[in-house]
């Protein structure tokens, strides 16, 4: 075999090892979203799709990936969590997506909500105060070809004034109450999912609707989500 034989060769074994890879993740996915996500009444179709298409192991900690399907939150560094597969599925479905919406995203994490969101919407807005999670967030959601997601570094309670308003908004992390610049950035019909209650205690996920400039609110389960943090 000469060297380009056998250049050809290994570059054909290292390519079909990756596709390989590549299936066995798909084939997580697949289940995952049947027997977490299906079997527990997820049934929007583009929330569905997302979850399908979106590859949660590419989201979370290298020593973490042969657990990135698993049914339960995982953790990211800085004392901060990627959600469980479920409750990001039923977040993303009760704000009842449009493909030409516009949605904020506070609290970014690793990126992979705001990876959920860019497979549905026409573009993603994601705030994260920890300035570490949001470079690298940035850097994988660009990597990946989420050119619809922006990521902005800064205190989440403020929301994206210069992109308002919102058909939609999703905050991933437990705060005490709503926040008002949030629910002011609302468009008039859209909907926002927030976990509301005490700090480092059970909150409530709450949907907001917005309807004629009036805040209409309605709790839905008990869930555990970090903290809302701010700028001191």
């Amino acid at each position: 075999m000469n060297y380009r034989s056998f250049f050809i060769y290994g570059f054909t074994l290292c390519f079909s090892s990756v596709l390989i890879a590549q299936n066995h993740q798909f084939i997580k996915r697949e289940q995952m979203v049947k027997t977490q996500l299906q079997s527990r009444g997820i049934k929007d179709p583009l929330t569905l799709y997302s979850m399908l298409n979106v590859p949660r192991h590419e989201f979370v900690p290298k020593n973490l990936i042969g657990r990135a399907y698993e049914d339960g939150a995982l953790p990211i560094g800085n004392d901060q969590t990627i959600s469980q597969p479920y409750i990001v599925a039923f977040m993303t479905q009760t704000l009842k997506l449009k493909s030409t919406d516009k949605v904020l995203e506070i609290g970014t994490g690793s990126g992979y909500q705001a990876a959920v969101l860019g497979k549905i919407v026409d573009s993603v807005f994601t705030i994260e105060i920890i300035k570490d999670l949001a470079m690298s967030a940035k850097s994988r959601l660009e990597n990946l070809g989420f050119d619809n997601v922006k990521v902005k570094w800064g205190d989440g309670y403020h929301g994206w004034p210069e992109k308002a308003p919102f058909d939609a908004i999703m905050v991933t992390a437990g705060a005490e109450s709503i926040p008002k610049p949030l629910a002011d950035q609302l468009k008039n019909g859209g909907h926002m999912v927030i976990p509301v209650g005490p700090n480092n205690d059970i909150a409530y996920l709450v949907k907001v609707t917005k309807r004629n400039d009036k805040i209409i609110t309605k709790k839905l389960f008990p869930v555990r989500f970090v903290p809302f943090t701010r700028n001191e």
